[in-house]
C-alpha cells in the first residue's frame, strides 16, 4: 500500500498557512494569507505526491510537463490537448492590446470565464491567431530549452542536466534555472514570470533526488500541481539516466492561498487522504523528449471530489 505520509506533508502546510498566514494584498484582485520559506518532502518510493483529498487534473499536469520539455510557449499545443491552465495570461494580454474591456476577475467571474473560452476557441481555430495571441513570452520551455548563451547561441539546459548526470553522477552543477533576469519584464506581458524558478538533482548511490525552489507559491490550487509535475520529471530523469527515483524536495517563498480558496482549503482539510497512486512510465523510452501522453500512466488514483475555485492573475 502507498503510505499517506506524503500527502501529510502538503496537509500540514496547508494548516499552517490558514491558521498563521499574514493576510495582504498583492498584484492579483484576491487578497491572500501567506507564509514564508516551508518545505515538504516527499519519498516518490512511498507513493506517487499527487493528493487525494481533492481531485487534481493529472492529464493537465501531464500535457504541460510535455509542452516545457518541447520548449513551446504557445498555448494552441496545450489548448489542442484540452489543457487551459495557462489560456487566463495571454487572453488578458490580446483584450487590452486590442481595446477590448476585460471583466473584473472578482466582481464578474463568470465574464472573464466567458473571455478565457471565447479566446481559447480563437486560438484553436485560427492559426495565424494562435501565432499572434496564443505566445506567453519566453517563459519555462524557452529558458529550459533555449537560454541565450550571451554569444548569439542558446544553451538546451534539459540536455545539458541528463547528460552531465550520465557523465557525472555525483556532480553539484546538476540545476536547471528558469530565472533569467533579463527576460522577466517580457514574460510578465503575455504570461507569468517563473513562479517554480529553480531545481537540482542529487544523485547518491544510484538513487536520484531533486529539490526546487518556487518563488510564489499558490498553494491551494498550483502547488499540487507542481508538485506532481516534478515529481513525474524526477521519475523521468531517473528512467533515462539509468537511477532509481528517491525524493522530490519543495521549498517554498511566498506561499499564500488567496481569499477565494479559503472555504475550499478549509473543507480540504476536513478530508481523511486516501491510499496514494502510483506512475508507470513506458520502459523502452531511454531519451527525456520522448516520452509522450501514452507512455505516462498513472495507477490507483482515487480521490475525492474536485473542489473548485478560480485561479487569480
Amino acid at each position: 500500500m502507498q503510505t499517506s505520509e506524503n500527502e501529510n506533508e502538503y496537509l500540514r502546510v496547508l494548516r499552517q498557512i490558514l491558521e498563521t498566514g499574514t493576510v495582504t494584498g498583492n498584484r492579483t484582485a484576491f487578497s491572500a494569507r501567506k507564509i514564508f520559506g516551508p518545505q515538504m518532502r516527499f519519498d516518490l518510493r512511498r507513493g506517487f505526491p499527487l493528493v487525494t483529498t481533492k481531485k487534481v487534473p493529472w492529464r493537465s499536469i501531464v500535457t504541460e510537463l510535455l509542452w516545457i520539455l518541447r520548449g513551446d510557449t504557445n498555448i494552441r499545443y496545450l489548448l489542442e490537448r484540452g489543457n487551459p491552465i495557462w489560456t487566463d495570461w495571454p487572453c488578458r494580454h490580446w483584450l487590452q492590446e486590442t481595446g477590448q474591456p476585460i471583466p473584473d476577475q472578482k466582481a464578474a467571474p463568470e465574464l472573464w470565464k466567458a473571455e478565457t473560452k471565447r479566446f481559447a476557441a480563437l486560438v484553436l481555430g485560427d492559426r495565424n491567431f494562435a501565432t499572434t495571441w496564443g505566445g506567453c513570452g519566453p517563459v519555462y520551455g524557452h529558458q529550459w530549452r533555449h537560454w541565450p548563451d550571451g554569444k548569439g547561441g542558446e544553451i538546451d539546459q534539459i540536455s545539458r542536466l541528463v547528460d552531465g548526470i550520465r557523465k557525472n553522477p555525483n556532480g553539484r552543477r546538476h540545476v536547471v534555472s528558469a530565472w533569467n533576469v533579463a527576460d522577466i519584464e517580457e514574460m510578465d506581458v503575455s504570461g507569468l514570470p517563473p513562479c517554480h524558478c529553480l531545481f537540482q538533482f542529487f544523485v547518491a548511490d544510484g538513487v536520484l533526488s531533486c529539490q526546487l525552489y518556487q518563488r510564489s507559491c499558490d498553494f491551494f490550487l498550483g502547488v499540487p500541481f507542481n508538485v506532481a509535475s516534478y515529481a513525474l520529471l524526477t521519475l523521468m530523469v531517473a528512467q533515462v539516466t539509468g537511477n532509481t527515483a528517491g525524493e522530490f524536495v519543495w521549498t517554498g517563498g511566498d506561499t499564500h492561498v488567496y481569499e477565494n480558496c479559503v472555504a475550499q482549503a478549509e473543507e480540504q482539510l476536513t478530508r481523511v487522504p486516501r491510499q496514494l497512486p502510483a506512475v508507470r512510465l513506458n520502459p523502452n523510452v531511454q531519451d527525456i523528449f520522448a516520452f509522450d501522453e501514452h507512455g505516462i500512466e498513472l495507477v490507483g488514483y482515487d480521490p475525492h471530489p474536485a473542489l473548485k475555485a478560480h485561479v487569480a492573475v
